[in-house]
């Protein structure tokens, strides 16, 4: 039976959110914020509202592109998605909460798990997908920090 692995970041902003969420959820500006891990993005297909369910967001630099769906949007507060074509794993489900703080910030909270397809490359891929997620997250606090 494969094994299933899980990570989780959390982190604080001083911005609200909404502004974190409004750019977490829009694909296609990922690749303004998000460089050097994310120097392309764009819409694979488009939903309203913007990065609402069913859309899919393309993230990455050809060849190597994640195509993420939604899968439930509640604004301003949480957003889910999975991988919406093959992958070196198996039913990844990531969950972004944007929790407000007491002094109008926000606990940014994104958690990942996913099913290893290969026996034995489940705790590689989970540090790799880890690290991305540390460094995508940094990307979106700074982001949303400069522009409230």
């Amino acid at each position: 039976m494969p094994n299933t692995f899980s990570f989780e970041v959390v982190r604080t902003s001083s911005a609200p959110p909404a502004k974190l969420f409004a750019l977490e959820v829009d694909g296609a500006h990922w690749s303004d914020w998000a460089k050097p891990l994310v120097p392309q993005s764009s819409w694979q297909r488009w939903a309203d509202p913007v990065g609402g369910v069913g859309a899919i967001r393309r993230v990455g630099l050809f060849p190597v592109l994640m195509f993420e769906e939604t899968l439930e949007y509640e604004q301003d507060r949480r957003h889910v998605y999975t991988l919406a074509r093959s992958a070196p794993v198996n039913d990844y489900r990531s969950e972004v909460l944007f929790t407000p703080t007491a002094d109008g910030g926000t606990e940014l909270r994104w958690r990942g798990s996913f099913t290893e397809k290969l026996p034995g490359t489940g705790p590689v891929i989970r540090r790799l997908l880890h690290g991305a997620i540390l460094f995508v997250s940094a990307k979106l606090v700074r982001a949303a920090e400069r522009s409230s």
